[in-house]
């Protein structure tokens, strides 16, 4: 009895290890001694001679592959640092088993890696760093996929896609770069600074240019219209002068007391009986 027990313990435990499931989002090598034997793509249950077979599994989806921080030199001399990232998928499971051996994807990541820097290197090397540090670089990068997927097929492998996520000077040459940029800028404003003076100098001679030829013309004007004025009063003075003499002595010596009794620090010292009084003192005046 309990010899049959362990005999059907046995065969199921044979039974299990002889059978297998391929995912459908992989590729599973059947191996024989270490030999591949069937490569087994169709999803589902598969069997396999116990002890003896070995199955490995691959998968089949995109895998993500992104590389170190990656210093170049372009055409111009300019040192950059690179940092990009692949996609690549196993699309010959056999080919891809031979080149990695038992390390598998593990195995193949650094493989990648020293491929797609060594076209970062030639690709961005032939090119002025402007045109890496650009928006514009969608050309660089199909160059460098499909030179990078031509190398990547003795592995087994294919390069969907490869992006440059980041290209910037290295710190020492961004912060002198930086510097430049400030200095330019500084210079530009001075430059802009001196003109806005230069251009306010201008307008400020042209300003008091304009109110010393408007003061004077003012002032000229002014002169010809109180000369015009003094000549019009000495005129009519005159003629009214002229028609009655004893008014215009009578006018006269008003003038002379007002401007003699004017202001309270004088003194004026005369005799009453002086002509000075003879219009105060006679109702003619004679």
């Amino acid at each position: 009895m309990q010899a049959s027990l362990f005999v059907l313990i046995a065969l199921v435990f044979a039974a299990m290890q002889a059978i297998y499931i391929v995912d459908e989002r992989e590729t599973a090598l059947r191996l024989w001694f270490g030999e591949v034997t069937a490569e087994i793509r169709d999803p589902g249950l598969n069997f396999k001679v116990p002890f003896f077979h070995e199955i490995v599994k691959y998968d089949d989806r995109i895998l993500p592959l992104d590389t170190r921080k990656l210093e170049v030199t372009p055409a111009d001399g300019r040192r950059l640092e690179v940092d990009a990232f692949a996609r690549w998928r196993v699309a010959d499971a056999k080919q891809f088993r031979r080149a990695v051996g038992a390390s598998s994807i593990a195995g193949a990541a650094p493989r990648l890696e020293r491929i797609l820097n060594a076209e970062l290197r030639e690709v961005l090397g032939k090119v002025n760093s402007g045109v890496v540090l650009s928006a514009d670089r969608v050309v660089l990068m199909n160059q460098i996929r499909d030179q990078a997927r031509n190398q990547a097929l003795s592995l087994g492998v294919e390069i969907i896609d490869v992006r440059i996520k980041r290209a910037d000077l290295p710190k020492q040459n961004l912060e002198a770069t930086f510097e430049r940029m400030r200095a330019e800028r500084q210079r530009l404003a001075a430059d802009e600074i001196a003109r806005g003076n230069e251009a306010a100098q201008r307008l400020r001679a042209t300003a008091d240019r304009t109110v010393v030829e408007t003061v004077s013309e003012a002032r000229k004007q002014a002169q010809i219209i109180r000369g015009e004025a003094d000549a019009r009063r000495n005129a009519i003075l005159a003629e009214a002068l002229g028609r009655d003499a004893e008014f215009y002595a009578f006018l006269r010596s008003l003038e002379a007391y007002e401007k003699s009794l004017t202001g309270g620090n004088s003194s004026l010292v005369i005799t009453p009986d002086s002509e000075f009084f003879d219009y105060l003192k006679s109702d003619t005046g004679r």
